[in-house]
C-alpha cells in the first residue's frame, strides 16, 4: 500500500487521531464570504439606546424636551426684558403691540424689540415671564426628582438587601408615610419656618431665601419627606430579585462588603428603572410645584411661577385669556413630553417589553 493510500484511509477513517494540514490553513476570501455574520453583541445600554431611537413618538418628545430646556435656560440671557423690571405706560398692552413712548422711540429710528405675550399690569413683559416661569417650574421638578431618587434608592436598597425583620419594620414606616397629606405638611411648614428662615435670609450669603421664599423651602423638605416612598418600593422590589444572582455570591465570596455590594451591584444593574422612574417623576413634581403656585403656596413674588402666572391671569380671563393660555400651555407641553419621553425609556429600557 502506498503512502497516498495510507492517507486516504486515515482521512475516510472517523476514529483516526491523525490530524489533517489542511483544517488549519487560513480561510480564503471566498470562505469569509460564506459565513453568516451574527448581529454584533452590544451592551445593555446600547441596546436599550438603539430601540428608544426607533420610537419615533420618544425622539419627537426629547426633542421638546430639549427646546424647552432651551427656551428656559438660554432665551432668558439674550432677552431684552427682564422679569421683573415694570415700564411706565407699558401696562396691559396685548401681543405685539407698543406702548406710546415705544412707539416715539421706534419713530426717532431706534429698534424697540416688540412684546410678544404683550405685558401684565405692571408692565412687565409676559413672555420673559412666562420662561422665567418655565425655568422654575422645571428646576423644581429636576431638583425634586434627584432628592426622591437619592433617598428612594437608597433606602428601597437597603430594604431589600437586608430583608427580614430590618425590611418589614422600614416598609411599614414607608406605608405610613403613604398616608400623610403633603399639602397640608407643606402649609404647617411654610407658616412654621416663615420667620425663622426670614432671619436667617438677612445673614450674609443666604439672600437666596428670601429670593425663592418659605414656601419653597417647605415644597423642597416636602419632596425629600414623602415623595420617594414610591422610587423604595420599586428599588426594593428589583433588590430582592437581583440579590439571589450568581454574582453577588462571587461577590460576598471574595469578601466585599454589604455596602459595596448594594452600590457596585444592585444599584449599577438596577440602572434602567431608576432611570424611568426619575424621568416620570418629573412631570409629576412639576404638576405639584404649578398646583400650588396656583394656591399660592408657590414662589415668592416677583419670581414667577406658571402656576402663579396662570392664578394671576384668572382675574382677567374674559379682557385677557392670553395671559392664562399661555402658562397653561407651557405646563401641558412640559408635562406631555417628559412623560411621552418616559415612557419610551421605559419601553427601551424594560427587558420584559423587548419583544
Amino acid at each position: 500500500m502506498t503512502a497516498e493510500n495510507k492517507e486516504k484511509k486515515n482521512t475516510n477513517n472517523i476514529l483516526s487521531l491523525q490530524l489533517k494540514v489542511d483544517d488549519f490553513l487560513p480561510a480564503s476570501a471566498e470562505e469569509k464570504q460564506a459565513v453568516v455574520k451574527e448581529r454584533e453583541s452590544v451592551s445593555f445600554f446600547k441596546d436599550g439606546i438603539r430601540r428608544f431611537r426607533r420610537n419615533k413618538i420618544a425622539m419627537a418628545a426629547l426633542i421638546a424636551v430639549i427646546l424647552i430646556m432651551l427656551l428656559a435656560f438660554i432665551v432668558p440671557m439674550f432677552y431684552p426684558y427682564s422679569y421683573d423690571a415694570q415700564m411706565k405706560g407699558s401696562e396691559r398692552l396685548a401681543p405685539m403691540q407698543y406702548s406710546e413712548t415705544e412707539l416715539e422711540r421706534i419713530a426717532a429710528g431706534e429698534s424697540v424689540f416688540p412684546h410678544l405675550l404683550g405685558t401684565d399690569q405692571n408692565g412687565r413683559d409676559y413672555a420673559i415671564r412666562v420662561l422665567m416661569g418655565a425655568r422654575v417650574s422645571l428646576t423644581v421638578g429636576i431638583v425634586a426628582s434627584a432628592i426622591v431618587l437619592l433617598i428612594g434608592s437608597t433606602y428601597g436598597a437597603v430594604a431589600g438587601y437586608f430583608g427580614g425583620k430590618l425590611d418589614l419594620i422600614m416598609m411599614r414606616f414607608v406605608d405610613i408615610l403613604y398616608t400623610v397629606p403633603d399639602v397640608l405638611i407643606i402649609i404647617l411648614l411654610a407658616s412654621t419656618l416663615k420667620y425663622p428662615l426670614e432671619s436667617l435670609a438677612q445673614m450674609p450669603g443666604f439672600s437666596w431665601i428670601q429670593t425663592i421664599g418659605p414656601n419653597m423651602i417647605s415644597m423642597f423638605l416636602v419632596f425629600g419627606l414623602l415623595y420617594w416612598v414610591g422610587m423604595a418600593r420599586i428599588v426594593r422590589s428589583q433588590v430582592m430579585i437581583l440579590k439571589q444572582s450568581e454574582y453577588v455570591t462571587a461577590a460576598k465570596a471574595l469578601g466585599a462588603g454589604n455596602g459595596r455590594i448594594i452600590k457596585k451591584h444592585l444599584l449599577t444593574n438596577c440602572i434602567g428603572t431608576l432611570i424611568v422612574t426619575t424621568t416620570l417623576q418629573i412631570p409629576s413634581s412639576i404638576f405639584t410645584e404649578s398646583f400650588l403656585s396656583f394656591l399660592g403656596l408657590g414662589v415668592q413674588a416677583p419670581m414667577p411661577s406658571l402656576g402663579s402666572l396662570a392664578s394671576a391671569a384668572l382675574n382677567g380671563l374674559q379682557s385677557y385669556p392670553y395671559r392664562l393660555f399661555a402658562p397653561a400651555f407651557m405646563i401641558f407641553i412640559i408635562i406631555l413630553s417628559f412623560n411621552l419621553l418616559g415612557d419610551g425609556l421605559r419601553d427601551a429600557f424594560d427587558p420584559k417589553l423587548k419583544n
